[in-house]
């Protein structure tokens, strides 16, 4: 609704910067920062973003230089994500302000969006999960990890659990704003646990009645498939494990599994016109690039570079603010740039994530997961509350109120990177004895 002073257009806002702005504990004192632009540097400065370093994108973190880890897959999410909010900024100023939009939220969520996965990537996250539900209905979900530890595990103030983020950061940070289900979409995506119900009620204290994200919250949706779809194509042409003369000829192949058992006559042809313009432009401008070995030469890097560039800024392209006021969808999208980024995601899944040799590999890691959860649930002693062996820094997660013994456990091993997790497991089955002088954990 607009409602006119003199000459000047005047926006009536969905949310009041006030209400947007309002942290739950209100601690920390002002700066020349904005509250949003604190929220934005305490994410960057946390433990939790650190440790993500450490931690497997597709392939496991460490394995060579020319993949990328979980942190510099966040960092090129964030990139994506304030360009996204600066452009419908300036494109759509009067949406923009009505709905709630602010560049700095959205590079926050998009810091904070994969904080929770922990060691491994989705093969952890998984295991970790059949490992939790057996005691603990909600599961583990690195989404709901990552609102858990914002608002509770990460250490900022003396008095307060979490880093007492703005109301607008957080509900940006609910990629699926619920709790699980045991049936349906919300038993498979969850963003919150029930042992956060009060901070996910302040943050969707202006969404309640729906189950729609906040724009914010859609931009680093959309920043994090944009990223994930372009890059980690991108490493492995890099280290030549992607068959592109495959990929352009197993084009049912790749349909079908990007379907994912959809009848639908128009999602097919849909596919299928996106797996087509995408073969066009990839063999249409790129050919040479994809038919060669890749060897590092400094064309074959341009191009490659040339070539990303192209397709971040198509699907950044792609978004716009939605003007209908009446609707708690706040973007739509094109449908076209939507459907090529799916067949994106799906030649990484056939090509990469399938592949036999990966499987091994992950194989090893659930193992890894499935030990370190039983040594932890199954040595706890009676006067504290966890084994004697647990590292000192994750012995403050024990006494946190509403924890089960299964989500603490899950907390303890969701806080390790992947070289600790594996030099923990090794100390405890005794592959390696390690010295008693060196903490595994620090």
């Amino acid at each position: 609704m607009l409602t006119r002073r003199g000459d000047c257009c005047l926006t009536k806002k969905l949310w009041d910067i006030d209400n947007r702005s309002t942290r739950r504990h209100e601690r920390g004192g002002g700066d020349q920062r904005s509250e949003f632009e604190r929220d934005r540097d305490r994410l960057l400065y946390s433990s939790a973003f650190h440790r993500l370093a450490g931690i497997t994108q597709i392939v496991r973190a460490g394995e060579a230089n020319v993949f990328h880890t979980r942190q510099q897959h966040t960092i090129k999410v964030a990139q994506v994500g304030r360009r996204l909010a600066q452009k419908l900024q300036k494109e759509q100023p009067t949406e923009a302000a009505y709905r709630g939009l602010d560049p700095e939220v959205v590079e926050a969520a998009c810091i904070a969006h994969d904080l929770g996965h922990p060691p491994f990537g989705h093969v952890g996250e998984h295991t970790l999960h059949e490992l939790v539900i057996k005691n603990d209905d909600d599961g583990f979900e690195g989404n709901a990890q990552s609102f858990r530890i914002i608002t509770k595990l990460a250490i900022r103030f003396p008095d307060v659990d979490g880093i007492d983020m703005t109301r607008a950061t957080l509900a940006a940070c609910l990629k699926y704003p619920w709790y699980r289900a045991k049936t349906g979409k919300a038993s498979k995506k969850w963003s919150v646990y029930k042992s956060e119900k009060e901070d996910f009620e302040f943050a969707r204290s202006r969404h309640q009645g729906h189950n729609e994200k906040t724009l914010e919250a859609e931009l680093m949706d959309w920043a994090d498939d944009v990223a994930y779809s372009v890059h980690d194509l991108e490493d492995f042409h890099r280290c030549n494990a992607l068959p592109w003369q495959k990929v352009f000829v197993e084009k049912d192949k790749i349909i079908a599994h990007a379907l994912g058992g959809q009848s639908s006559v128009k999602a097919k042809e849909r596919f299928n016109a996106a797996y087509d313009r995408l073969k066009g432009f990839l063999e249409g401008t790129y050919s040479e690039l994809l038919s060669e070995p890749y060897e590092g030469t400094r064309e074959q890097r341009e191009q490659l570079r040339r070539m990303t560039s192209t397709l971040i800024g198509n699907f950044i392209n792609a978004v716009r603010i939605n003007t209908d006021r009446a609707s708690d969808v706040a973007i739509t999208f094109t449908q076209d740039r939507v459907d090529e980024v799916q067949i994106l995601k799906q030649i990484t899944r056939d090509y990469i994530i399938g592949s036999p040799i990966l499987a091994a590999q992950q194989y090893g890691q659930m193992k890894i997961i499935r030990d370190l959860f039983e040594a932890l649930t199954s040595n706890p002693e009676s006067s504290t509350g966890y084994p004697s062996f647990l590292p000192v820094r994750l012995r403050y997660l024990r006494p946190m109120a509403g924890t089960s013994p299964a989500r603490f456990v899950a907390d303890c091993i969701a806080s390790l990177s992947e070289s600790e997790a594996i030099a923990l497991h090794s100390r405890l089955t005794g592959h390696v004895t390690g010295s008693v002088l060196d903490p595994i954990v620090r």
